[in-house]
């Protein structure tokens, strides 16, 4: 099988550094999105949605978007739990991820995106006004998130998984979505330093 994945984009870099720490080893195709190539007629026929990461088995059968991937790694390669050992565990975790992917991620996402240089002539139209309204709805997260953080180790418990991944790249998002991390977050400052010691957390970063 081979992965199509992006240097440095938060959503390959999830599926990267799941499989950092199951220690699996697998084919990659890094895809250039400066460049355009996500765009090409020949990535299209891979993922039709031209994003990344796309999981392609040697069948020919193609598997995207990022969490669907971490859970086919996660069913083949048990150990280590990445979601959950039982019904009510697994459960958490799906409640965090979610709640990581669909209001922290997204919303730092949409601040990068409609407000970044970069994404100039990428993000069409780029809307300014949806950047700003996003921006505190991280931060109002994130005071959340600390009190939560405040009572156990993790996100979704006393083990790391897929929720702290998902946050993990999310926080180190905000960086060029230029959103400042509050230092009166102890207790998120404390788990961003605890996850980023963690050797699976440069995997798919620039180097």
């Amino acid at each position: 099988m081979k992965l199509y994945t992006t240097l440095g984009a938060p959503n390959p870099r999830r599926v990267s550094i799941f499989l950092a720490e199951k220690a699996i080893d697998i084919q990659q195709h890094q895809v250039d999105i400066g460049k355009g190539e996500h765009l090409t007629a020949a990535y299209a026929a891979i993922n039709p949605l031209r994003q990344m990461p796309a999981l392609v088995f040697d069948d020919g059968m193609v598997l995207t978007e990022s969490v669907a991937i971490c859970r086919y790694f996660e069913d083949i390669q048990p150990a280590p739990p990445l979601f959950g050992t039982n019904a009510l565990d697994r459960a958490q975790v799906e409640m965090w991820q979610r709640r990581m992917e669909l209001v922290l991620f997204r919303n730092v996402a949409n601040v990068f995106r409609h407000s970044h240089p970069f994404m100039v002539g990428i993000e069409v139209p780029q809307i300014a006004a949806l950047a700003e309204a996003c921006r505190p709805r991280v931060l109002e997260f994130l005071e959340f998130l600390d009190g939560e953080l405040a009572t156990r180790p993790f996100v979704a418990g006393e083990n790391f998984t897929i929720a702290d991944i998902t946050g993990l790249v999310a926080v180190e998002f905000m960086r060029p979505a230029r959103i400042r991390l509050p230092p009166a977050l102890v207790h998120v400052s404390r788990w961003v330093a605890a996850v980023s010691a963690r050797p699976s957390a440069r995997a798919g970063a620039w180097t």
